[in-house]
């Protein structure tokens, strides 16, 4: 798990990291960096982990967009 701020943006690049962490490690993550909202999660090119980040977002109801393929926006708690 990579954390990095760019443009102002803090990120979390999943690259690495394993489909059974992926789900609290996104969590941890948001709520972790809550007070920085909007942040971007780096899922890469694996449907199975843009799923996987998909479904740990909505199980939370934390609203995120898609701005392109692999990378998820939070948007809101």
């Amino acid at each position: 798990m990579n954390v990095f701020e760019d443009k102002g943006i803090t990120h979390l690049d999943l690259h690495g990291v394993r489909h059974l962490e992926a789900f609290d490690e996104v969590i941890d993550f948001i709520y972790q960096y809550q007070s920085k909202i909007p942040l971007i999660i780096i899922c890469g090119n694996s449907n199975k982990m843009i799923e996987i980040v998909e479904t740990s977002l909505n199980s939370n109801s934390i609203v995120f967009s898609k701005p392109r393929f692999g990378i998820i926006r939070v948007e809101k708690l």
